[in-house]
This record gives C-alpha cells, structure tokens and sequence, in this order.
C-alpha cells in the first residue's frame, strides 16, 4: 500500500495523474463538488465515490481500510482548510518555541516599484 497527495490540479483540465491510478485509490478529497471541476476526479464519472476530508478527521469514516490499500489525497486547494492548517501548525509552534517570525512582505520605500526588491 501506499499514500499519494495530489496537489497541482487546480483548474478544468489540468491534472497530474493517469484516471487508472486514480480509479485504484481511495480517494479523499476536501470538498467534492469543487474537486469533481479541478482536481484529479475531474477524469472520473460522476458518480465515481470519494470520501471528503472532514469524514475521515472526525472518524465518521476510515481513511485507510487496509495496509496494502492505495490511498490518494486529491488537494485543489481548499481556503477555508488552508487557512485553518496554517493557524494550527502557528500555534503549535508558538506554544512549542520552534521557527523563526519572518517578514513575508519586504519593506518598500515606493510600493509602486515592484523592482526595488531585486
């Protein structure tokens, strides 16, 4: 068995893997109708199963069944998810004093020069 994490499909017609790996997993997807127009199960029929994410964090459904199961994660990028992951991983290593605070946005002494920074 194995995990594989799908996360470059992110519009109609653009996707990483061929529809018979994708028919052989599991799938997990964040939220359905989304992934069935963006991601990897844009190739399936529309009545190909997957399980969304939530189901599988909250134990109302296993993640993976077996060890010799292929599991796939189909990412199309969630906001609300991303958002949600980034503030715990935050205050997980703020509470656990690990990283570094960096500006992600350079001070610019003309915001109208986008070149400044190079």
């Amino acid at each position: 068995g194995m995990h594989l994490n799908a996360i470059g499909g992110d519009c109609p017609g653009k996707t990483e893997l061929p529809v018979s790996v994708v028919e052989s997993a599991r799938v997990v997807v964040e939220f359905a109708p989304q992934t069935r127009i963006e991601g990897e199960i844009q190739q399936t029929a529309l009545d190909f199963r997957v399980i969304e994410l939530w189901s599988v964090l909250t134990g109302a459904i296993e993640g993976r069944e077996s060890e010799d199961q292929v599991t796939l994660f189909d990412s199309v990028g969630f906001a609300l998810e991303d958002f949600s992951a980034l503030r715990t991983v935050y205050a997980i290593a703020e509470r656990d004093g690990f990283g570094s605070a960096i500006n992600l946005v350079p001070e610019m002494a003309n915001s109208k020069d986008l070149f400044a920074v190079l």
